[in-house]
């Protein structure tokens, strides 16, 4: 049987701001808490360590990430895995500039290696539908008011 979780989860936004204004959004901590996570600190550099909770209503898994690679204003990516479970997996946010707009694509890969059977919140459907969210709303609609 296929490993549903071995498709990378990938979602693609265009946003009415210059790139400048969306890499700001996905590297300023101020700006990261209105539509992101809140973070007690963040760099948009190499080796960069950063965590954070999340999860649902009814259990929250410490994020632990670190920055592996920056392209100011074109790309950000970093790992993301869990405290305590096995797995690596990586977020990248590309910038592309269309005019004035900005089309971010995020891509989540690795999944496949976390423990789904032992955690079914860590199936790629689940992160699918959170990307969902915060790429078609969250920053689209921060970004949008800004």
């Amino acid at each position: 049987m296929k490993n549903s979780n071995a498709e990378p989860v990938i979602k693609e936004v265009t946003l009415n701001a210059p790139a400048s204004k969306v890499w700001q959004a996905i590297t300023d901590k101020s700006d990261m808490k209105q539509w992101y996570f809140d973070l007690k600190d963040f760099k948009a550099e190499v080796g960069f360590e950063f965590q954070f909770w999340g999860g649902d209503e009814e259990k929250q898994w410490l994020h632990l990430c670190k920055v592996t690679e920056v392209v100011k204003l074109k790309k950000l990516t970093y790992s993301w895995k869990y405290d305590g479970y096995e797995g690596i997996s990586f977020v990248t946010f590309e910038l592309f500039s269309e005019g004035n707009k900005t089309r971010l694509k995020l891509t989540h890969s690795g999944l496949e290696s976390f423990p789904v059977d032992e955690v079914p919140e860590f199936r790629r459907e689940n992160f699918d539908a959170g990307w969902t969210s915060i790429i078609g709303t969250s920053i689209k609609e921060f970004v949008d008011k800004k």
